[in-house]
C-alpha cells in the first residue's frame, strides 16, 4: 500500500507544475493547447493577488499529481465556493487511491475555508472519473452548460465597452 501525502506548491514547484500540467492535457487529448510557461504559471499563481491554490500529491518522494484550485463565489448561498480547475493523477499511479484522497483533501479544504460548494467540470467521456464522483456523491448538473470566450473574442467584445 503505497502512502500519500499532500501539500500546498511553492514557487520553486513551477516546472513540476507545468509537467504536470502538460500529462493532464496530453491525457484529456489537448496537449496542443498548452501554451503556458514557467514564467506566466510564476506570475499567475504565486502573485499577491492570486485567487489560485496548487497542492501537490506525493507518494515515496515522487510526485504522482496535483490539484488546482481557485475560490468562486455563490450569490444563492452568500458564500465562496471552491472550484477544482484540474485534478490529475499520473497514469502509471492510478488505481491506489490517490485521486479520492486528493479529492478528500480538497474538501477538507474546501470545509475549513467555509465554502458552500466544491465543484468542477468534467469531460463526457471520462467515465471512470464520473464513476468516481457519483460514487463520492457529486452530482452533474444536466441543466447547465459552460460557455468560454477565448482571448480574441473578449477583447473584441471589450472594445466595445463605452466608459
Amino acid at each position: 500500500h503505497m502512502k500519500l501525502t499532500i501539500r500546498p506548491a511553492k514557487i520553486e514547484d513551477t516546472s513540476l507544475i507545468l509537467s504536470l500540467i502538460r500529462g493532464l492535457a496530453e491525457f484529456e487529448k489537448l496537449a496542443h493547447e498548452v501554451i503556458a510557461t514557467e514564467e506566466t504559471l510564476k506570475k499567475s499563481l504565486f502573485s499577491e493577488k492570486s485567487n489560485a491554490r496548487v497542492f501537490i500529491a506525493e507518494s515515496e518522494n515522487n510526485a504522482v499529481g496535483f490539484a488546482l484550485t481557485f475560490f468562486n463565489f455563490s450569490t444563492f448561498l452568500g458564500m465562496t465556493g471552491l472550484y477544482l480547475e484540474d485534478l490529475f493523477i499520473k497514469p502509471e499511479y492510478r488505481g491506489h487511491g490517490f485521486g479520492t484522497q486528493l479529492l478528500a483533501y480538497l474538501a477538507n479544504f474546501a470545509k475549513e475555508e467555509n465554502c458552500g460548494r466544491f465543484e468542477w467540470s468534467v469531460l463526457n467521456w471520462n467515465q471512470k472519473a464520473i464513476d468516481l464522483y457519483e460514487k463520492l456523491g457529486a452530482k452533474p448538473l444536466d441543466e447547465w452548460t459552460i460557455y468560454r470566450m477565448n482571448r480574441p473574442a473578449l477583447e473584441k467584445l471589450a472594445q466595445t465597452f463605452r466608459e
